[in-house]
């Protein structure tokens, strides 16, 4: 077997809504494309036994075993690679259930999908589970070991942690979206102006004021003691003799930890001699110079969580331990404490296996014991200096039981440091009384403090303790999304993305809008370059002084990795004709009308999908949506207009030279389309269609008709509103049309326009495109001939795995066969053929570049319009 191509999506696709995040993985069987399973001996057992969690595979039986039996009974080896792909990612804390596959239009090619958590998991099982199936149809001994010891660490270098992952969680219930930034840590909660940042337990409302004084232990005890807050006393050292001294003053026993430590990190606990304080200084030390010696607080340790000035949990925290029997070694009690099915790697599950690191090494020899010795029965042993779940601890929710007065010291100790969240470690003997009458303290404070304790404690109840850190940032009522107006199709995209950002500019939004030629910002463009992709839309969707996005998405986003948005409000589907067949597996039109029908699909239940009536490819995805429906046609008497408003649906149409919309029974008309400068005066045809979708748009967006018609006529169409769409510009001696078209719907709309336009010589420059079919190019060249009565054939700066002679040739097929007389011109930089043709061109003639580098063509015709300008005076 072959991987041809790997692909991860990470939002709605073409190949699942509902489960954005899959590996689409596109397989060669090769030899085994004729092998089914039941033809290898034993095969389903040795997966049974390789993969014991295989049996609750349900497959197309729909019960469990069902694909053990789908494997004794012969099935193809790529729906083995599905199962061994998910499984892998199950048996290392990655559970995924969603599995596809698909037959390709080639013999043997074949695409599976597959859902994944972790992308670089989903990315590893998948060329894992065809290495594995391969060594398994050749009968050879296979280990899993590695592989999934592998997607562990995968798991653990990608995983957001229990306390993201709860916090993300609870926003996703409440139907709050998020983005994660891939370079930092960040989570984006919400869109745009309303948007919320986390990094863990802290948020962009954390105070760097409050974060600062936790961070300083010092600071930290100086505060609260002024506060009236029982704190050990202690010192900062920076030497083993100002240790001496310390300890000379405070007496054992004695804690040591680095003074801007976390989790735990360099602290140990209960130091009873100089031999120990010294190890306790040098283990502090590897993480901070500055090191703090303190009076050790005989009790539990425990912690307090504030939120938002309210305490919401409390958990008492104790080391990994292991109990004697009389009978087991220590490393056997350790290993019998690793069966707990809760224990995972790292933050896999609710508790974390215990390691034999090199502290507890440490703790056992100064006990003089080791990993052999069996202890009595009964006897406790914990096994490192700290309470941390991290390294093996265990909590118990003791939420219930606080006394009032540590209650409201925990509330007062997050409002003096000046923490939003904020975790109190305190030693006590027992949390039930006052801190004071217990001689107990507060150790230490914590911003951003880990939340596992309390979602999953090891006894005692659960606490959704991420509740009210979203509560705090996103209290009941207020929004946490901003609209998105999302527009594919074949043609028309971006001129309809432009009208609708400029209408909703005009009405005062802060726009950011995805085009082809860019990312705008409030009318600025940001990025430049083909931003139809999901990281562009990220990139609006990110930016907090956005209240409104309107997202260009083209074919090839949705293919490479699915949407950035898991549902928009309103959803525009210009058109649906060929072009890029044969490329990423769409080879037909209808293939094709099923990726544009990928936005429709993810418009929330009570926003618009606002539908190409006159394209019934388009008209047709309507049947298949749980959203409401507006149509535009340049038909009014559409009988699928018709028959639409007849039952109370919404549409707009060209009527009688007007832009109108019917509500009901009732027409609505916004302008007439000659007053509408993006028409032409309602020559071109096609901008009428991205006026009508535009108007609907902004209707459904609850603009008031007297607006829209205002800015529809403030839109003038131009180089700098639409680079590439329609540019026209009048010399004194032609006019020359550049436009990026670049398919054979485009280039037919083109020649509509053409068509209707007045000319002593039209003249087309055209190229071909290396990656289309050859029948594609031929019709172009079709097309041209049809239009213009001279062509220069000029040729892309990249050729996309073709030759120049190949294309032009294939081309010059096309105008062959409509003008066999008409001889083309050939010169291959796009810059000069604009330069021969604006030179030689004859007086009125009108010339149309097909355009690949649309700045230097406008530049250029604006150079010859000066040029022609000073000619025309110098005559006079």
């Amino acid at each position: 077997m072959k991987i041809l191509e790997l692909k991860i999506m990470r939002g709605p696709n073409y190949w699942s809504i509902k489960h954005p995040k899959i590996i689409v993985l596109k397989l060669d069987l090769e030899d085994l494309q004729h092998v089914q399973t039941n033809e290898i001996p034993n095969l389903a057992q040795k997966i049974q036994k390789l993969f014991p969690g295989m049996y609750k595979h349900r497959s197309s039986a729909g019960t469990e075993g069902g694909f053990i039996r789908l494997l004794e009974e012969g099935t193809v080896f790529s729906k083995v690679v599905q199962h061994i792909a998910l499984e892998l990612q199950t048996m290392a804390g990655m559970n995924s259930g969603y599995g596809r596959r698909y037959a390709g239009s080639q013999p043997g090619v074949e695409t599976i999908v597959f859902s994944y958590q972790q992308e670089r998991a989903g990315a590893y099982a998948a060329e894992a589970a065809v290495r594995i199936t391969e060594a398994l149809a050749r009968g050879e001994k296979v280990s899993i070991i590695q592989d999934v010891a592998k997607l562990h660490q995968i798991r653990e270098d990608e995983y957001f942690g229990p306390t993201t992952e709860a916090i993300v969680q609870e926003a996703v219930n409440r139907n709050i979206p998020y983005i994660q930034n891939r370079q930092t840590s960040h989570i984006h909660l919400g869109y745009g102006i309303y948007q919320k940042r986390i990094q863990a337990a802290m948020s962009n409302n954390t105070s760097f004021f409050g974060v600062e004084n936790a961070g300083n232990k010092n600071i930290t005890k100086d505060i609260l003691e002024d506060a009236g807050i029982p704190v050990p006393k202690g010192r900062t050292v920076y030497s083993l003799k100002q240790l001496e001294e310390a300890i000379e003053e405070l007496d054992y026993p004695v804690v040591t930890k680095p003074l801007d430590g976390n989790q735990g990190k360099g602290a140990s606990i209960n130091i009873q001699n100089w031999k120990e304080a010294t190890k306790g200084f040098a283990e502090a030390q590897r993480y901070s110079q500055a090191v703090m010696v303190e009076q050790y607080i005989q009790g539990f340790d425990y912690r307090l969580l504030v939120i938002n000035g309210k305490f919401v949990a409390a958990a008492k925290r104790t080391p990994a331990m292991v109990v004697g029997d009389g009978v087991s070694t220590i490393r056997q009690l350790i290993n019998q404490v690793n069966k707990d099915p809760r224990r995972g790697v790292g933050h896999e599950k609710e508790l974390t296996h215990i390691k034999v690191d090199r502290i507890t090494r440490s703790i056992l020899r100064e006990r003089g014991i080791s990993l052999q010795t069996v202890l009595d029965f009964g006897e406790e042993l914990h096994l490192k200096k700290t309470a941390n779940l991290s390294t093996g601890g265990t909590a118990t929710d003791v939420t219930d039981i606080v006394d009032p007065y540590n209650v409201l010291m925990a509330e007062r100790i997050a409002g003096i440091i000046g923490l939003d969240i904020c975790g109190i470690d305190v030693m006590t003997s027992d949390i039930a009384i006052p801190l004071p009458d217990t001689r107990g303290a507060v150790i230490e404070v914590n911003a951003a403090p880990g939340l596992r304790m309390h979602i999953s404690p090891t006894e005692g109840l659960r606490r959704n303790v991420a509740e009210p850190i979203i509560d705090m940032l996103f209290p009941y009522g207020t929004p946490s999304r901003i609209p998105i107006v999302a527009i594919t199709g074949t043609n028309g995209k971006t001129t309809t993305s432009r009208l609708i950002s400029h209408i909703l500019n005009f009405k005062g939004y802060n726009v950011g809008f995805t085009t082809t030629d860019g990312i705008y910002i409030q009318g600025k463009k940001i990025i430049k370059g083909d931003t139809t992709g999901s990281f562009s839309s990220e990139f609006v969707l990110k930016d907090p002084t956005v209240n409104y996005a309107v997202l260009e998405v083209a074919r090839g986003g949705m293919l490479r990795s699915g949407l950035a948005f898991t549902q928009c409000d309103i959803g525009v589907v210009t058109n649906v004709s060929e072009d890029h067949l044969g490329l990423g597996d769409i080879h037909t039109v209808e293939d094709m009308a099923r990726v544009k029908a990928v936005v429709p699909k993810t418009v929330c239940s009570d926003g618009y999908a606002i539908l190409n009536a006159d394209d019934d490819l388009v008209y047709d995805m309507a049947k298949e949506l749980q959203c409401k429906i507006a149509f535009f046609s340049l038909d009014e008497q559409n009988p699928r207009i018709t028959e639409h408003i007849s039952k109370g649906g919404l549409a707009a149409v060209y009527e009688e030279g007007f832009i109108s919309i019917f509500k009901n029974t009732y027409k609505i008309r916004i302008d007439r389309v000659a007053d509408i400068p993006v028409t032409f005066g309602g020559r071109a045809r096609f901008n009428i269609y991205n006026v009508l979708a535009a108007a609907l748009a902004a209707y459904t967006s609850h603009l008031e008709v007297n607006e829209i018609k205002t800015a529809l006529r403030t839109f003038v169409p131009s180089a700098e509103t639409m680079p590439g769409r329609m540019n026209l510009f009048k010399l004194p001696k032609v006019e020359v049309l550049i436009d990026y078209a670049h398919n054979i719907a485009s280039m037919q709309a083109i020649g509509d326009f053409i068509r209707s336009t007045e000319a002593s010589t039209k003249i087309g420059i055209i190229a071909g495109v290396g990656d289309r079919r050859d029948q594609d190019m031929i019709e172009v060249g079709k097309l041209a001939a049809e239009m213009f009565d001279e062509i220069i054939i000029r040729q892309d700066k990249d050729l996309r795995g073709r030759k120049g002679s190949e294309i032009n040739n294939l081309l010059k097929q096309g105008i062959f066969a409509v003008k066999p007389a008409l001889e083309p011109i050939e010169i291959k930089q796009e810059s000069s053929a604009l330069a021969y043709a604006i030179e030689y061109a004859p007086q009125n003639a009108f010339i149309t570049l097909f355009s690949e580098d649309i700045q230097e063509a406008v530049k250029l015709v604006e150079n010859f319009r000066v040029i022609q300008h000073r000619e025309q005076n110098a005559d006079k």
